[in-house]
């Protein structure tokens, strides 16, 4: 019964006693494991980035609403002032300024969502190292 459970250990213990054959079966069997624990790490970090991604994709795309109906605002400033009624053109001027504004800090807080840094599978290249590190250790 021991031998049993042992040959679906991990890490089979008396390293020295087992065989070539068994040596060579072991490495393939964790390394199989290891490639599919990565792969699933991988996609679990790069489906969350790109859900961040999503996020600053749609303020970004509400600061451009913004800032088009800033554009818009503007552009109906210049109509009146060319008409020459102060009164409506000024307001007119202020309103498209702050939705322009206000739009533009949306599209810099949507921005800072992009940045490449955050986009790395960071927790996915750490385990990498530290398995290059273990098998290292495992061969000599």
């Amino acid at each position: 019964m021991s031998d049993q459970s042992d040959a679906y250990a991990p890490f089979p213990p008396r390293r020295d006693q087992r065989s070539i054959g068994t040596l060579i079966s072991d490495l393939a069997r964790l390394a199989g494991l290891l490639v599919r624990q990565e792969t699933a790490l991988l996609k679990a970090e790069m489906t969350e980035h790109v859900g961040q991604l999503g996020a600053g994709a749609r303020l970004m795309i509400a600061g451009g609403v913004l800032a088009f109906a800033g554009l818009l605002y503007l552009l109906a400033a210049a109509m009146l002032a060319l008409a020459l009624v102060v009164d409506p053109w000024l307001a007119a001027l202020i309103v498209g300024l702050v939705v322009l504004a206000l739009g533009g800090a949306l599209v810099w807080i949507g921005r800072r969502s992009f940045r490449t840094d955050r986009l790395a599978p960071q927790r996915t290249l750490r385990s990498l190292k530290d398995d290059a590190e273990w098998l290292r250790g495992q061969i000599r």
